[in-house]
């Protein structure tokens, strides 16, 4: 037998480097500060469903927001459906960064790395929110603080499409329609982008986890 060629149950496991881990930890930290940065600021200086600041024009504007939900102001109503979905994002949460240890390990691409990495951050980012804001901003809020009911902080707004359906429209025809209508957060870009980049680039690394 060709002692050259090496029985694949003998090639030893990837061993990962401290910069495998770094480089992710280092994007979810940047995006971590960045989003509270931008959530303390529009909690300290602006008015709640306040006036808005435009930055570019009607097409982009910091509008304040809270919600209890999810992403782009979606949410479960009431307090049981709030503390459900605080802890229901904690477990996704640990799941994402377990997934995301795993692909450093297997020696995955840089790219689905970074991409579980965006979405570990921004998920991490809204729990943030639902976490301490209920009383951190005690003072500032016009709910009841208390831990784990925190209200989500949202400021971007881009209703870069406005106009109405047309008459022979169904459903909706001649109601009013606006492109893109939910208000976000540095954290819901964050996850959409990384979502976005696994389904368009990374799917068949998916498969080979």
């Amino acid at each position: 037998m060709d002692t050259l060629e090496q029985p694949i149950s003998e090639i030893a496991p990837y061993q990962p480097k401290t910069a495998d881990y770094i480089r992710p930890l280092a994007l979810i930290f940047f995006v971590l500060l960045a989003d509270q940065i931008l959530k303390v600021w529009v909690k300290t200086h602006m008015i709640l469903s306040g006036p808005p600041i435009h930055l570019l024009g009607h097409w982009f504007q910091l509008q304040f927001v809270e919600n209890n939900g999810i992403a782009f102001g979606w949410e479960f109503e009431g307090h049981w459906g709030k503390l459900f979905l605080t802890l229901f994002r904690i477990v996704a949460s640990f799941f994402i960064f377990w997934y995301l240890l795993k692909l450093v390990k297997l020696n995955s691409t840089k790219g689905i790395i970074n991409s579980w990495a965006l979405i570990f951050a921004g998920a991490t980012g809204n729990i943030i929110d639902s976490i301490f804001y209920g009383v951190f901003f005690k003072n500032l809020n016009v709910y009841p603080g208390s831990i784990f009911h925190g209200r989500v902080v949202d400021m971007l707004y881009m209703p870069l499409i406005e106009g109405h359906f047309p008459q022979w429209f169904p459903l909706w025809k001649g109601e009013e329609f606006v492109f893109f209508r939910p208000i976000f957060n540095l954290a819901d870009a964050s996850i959409s982008v990384g979502v976005f980049l696994i389904l368009l680039f990374y799917r068949q690394d998916l498969k080979n986890v």
